[in-house]
């Protein structure tokens, strides 16, 4: 009969590979940020928590948000590419998760600005701001979805 302390290493192992199983169908998350950036670290966290992949360049972030038709009133600190899309700024991931199941004629998801209480910009003690998360591209702009925080509304 297996020890208590055998199943429990079972046990974990098992999450630890259900978590990756879960990983392996959602695309990379490729990131480019300014390195002194801690906003966009936290929000990194915050997708590799809801079991993205993330890998991050940093250096110069313009160039990105230009060869990726980020229009300059919908900018942030930091420009993501996933599935064919441009993530720019505090994005949910939730949001992101729609936008890949949906695959919606367009550029990307921008939450412009830095809005407080958006993944990456969560303040203790500060009440977190509704804001929407813009889709953007070609055919113009429509909010995508509401957010207070990181959760919908």
């Amino acid at each position: 009969m297996p020890s208590r302390r055998a199943v429990l290493a079972g046990l974990a192992a098992g999450l630890a590979l259900g978590r990756g199983a879960l990983a392996e169908g959602l695309p990379t998350v490729a990131v480019t940020k300014d390195p002194t950036c801690g906003c966009c670290e936290k929000w990194v966290a915050h997708l590799r928590e809801a079991d993205f992949a993330v890998t991050v360049t940093e250096g110069p972030v313009n160039p990105v948000k230009v060869r990726l038709g980020v229009p300059r009133d919908l900018a942030s600190c930091h420009t993501a590419q996933v599935g064919g899309y441009a993530i720019e700024g505090h994005v949910p991931a939730g949001a992101i998760r729609r936008l890949l199941a949906e695959k919606p004629q367009s550029t990307g998801l921008a939450v412009p600005g830095m809005p407080a209480g958006s993944p990456g910009m969560e303040v203790d003690g500060m009440e977190p701001a509704t804001y929407d998360v813009v889709l953007f591209g070609p055919e113009g702009r429509t909010t995508f979805a509401r957010y207070r925080g990181g959760e919908p509304v």
